[in-house]
């Protein structure tokens, strides 16, 4: 069943997602492949002397939120000096138990508050038993 958007250009297909808490829950076992695209802009503007180097973003996609284990996807860019607005995409595999959940996570070493911007997506599909 094909559901209405909540907002323009968004479409979500089947009931796994739920778009209030941002993760998709598997109805079967199995092998799901995930991908997520992020637009990522700085709160505010960067300090002057404010250091970059070192500054990176993480975005991972975890299963029952335990990204510590290995059952996520990641993805690290490096924050460089110029711009205030990142793109970073993560895209894998991961199999999931019935019941199981995925969703997305940010970790922000930059130093400076981040916000995601509208336009990123998140998907999941289901590759096989």
């Amino acid at each position: 069943s094909l559901s209405q958007p909540e907002r323009e250009g968004m479409f979500h297909r089947g009931p796994g997602l739920n778009l209030t808490s941002g993760q998709y829950t598997a109805s079967i076992a199995g092998y799901y492949t995930f991908s997520t695209t992020l637009h990522i802009a700085r709160r505010e503007p960067r300090r002057k002397g404010q250091g970059c180097r070192g500054s990176r973003l993480r975005v991972l996609i975890c299963v029952q939120s335990r990204c510590q284990h290995n059952s996520h996807l990641e993805s690290v860019s490096r924050l460089g000096s110029s711009g205030d607005l990142f793109t970073i995409s993560v895209t894998g595999t991961l199999y999931l138990q019935a019941g199981q959940y995925a969703s997305v996570f940010v970790d922000n070493t930059a130093g400076s508050p981040l916000a995601v911007r509208s336009g990123s997506d998140f998907s999941a599909v289901l590759l096989g038993v």
